[in-house]
């Protein structure tokens, strides 16, 4: 399979800058969504990019280096848990892949977004499973990963008990058991733990 064939429709189409765009953290009950947006260069290929779930972690880090150097651009952009509720998981994955994009220093002239079609206001093109289909949107996808797995390791320094370094704020039983417990941190989405925990009236 030709992982630059997405891009390599529009570049023959005259259109010269091809961004990536994808997002990481839709699902956990803790942490900010992250995405990423790149522009990466024609010709100066990456062995093994791939979705950045399909990588360890030792070889998402080691990639992320090479990508960030040879990347003709990318912009990393983060939308936290308060306006998570506030605007919902989908109206804060679109805002945050628009930030992502326009803030590149290289004005892409299209887009590639992992994905369904959610008519961001962007000049788009939709791919579903994109992140392991484009080389682009691969990139994309390991840089925001290594992004928030490195933010969450942050986090677990000043919340310890929580264990965030281990799994980066999904929802595992642990983490469960230790929000039922204590209570959640500033870190966490109050609209993803409503089922098992419920604020304290005041």
């Amino acid at each position: 399979m030709d992982k630059f064939a997405y891009e390599r429709k529009h570049i023959d189409a005259g259109k010269k800058f091809v961004a990536g765009v994808d997002e990481v953290g839709r699902g956990p009950l803790a942490g900010p969504v992250v995405c990423c947006a790149v522009i990466m260069p024609d010709g100066d290929f990456i062995d093994g990019i791939d979705d950045s779930k399909k990588l360890t972690e030792k070889k998402r880090e080691l990639l992320a280096e090479i990508i960030k150097e040879k990347a003709v651009c990318y912009n990393i952009a983060e939308i936290y848990p308060e306006e998570i509720d506030e605007i919902n998981i989908l109206s804060a994955v679109k805002k945050c892949m628009v930030k992502a994009v326009e803030g590149l220093k290289v004005k892409p002239d299209i887009t590639l977004v992992d994905g369904v079609d959610t008519s961001l206001p962007i000049n788009a093109e939709y791919i579903i499973k994109g992140d392991s289909k484009s080389y682009t949107i691969g990139c994309a996808s390991i840089l925001a990963k290594v992004y928030r797995d490195n933010l969450m390791k942050e986090y677990a320094k000043e919340y310890p008990e929580y264990g965030f370094e281990k799994h980066k704020g999904y929802g595992t039983k642990i983490h469960i058991e230790k929000i039922k417990e204590i209570g959640p941190c500033k870190l966490h989405r109050k609209t993803f733990i409503k089922n098992f925990w419920v604020e304290p009236a005041k």
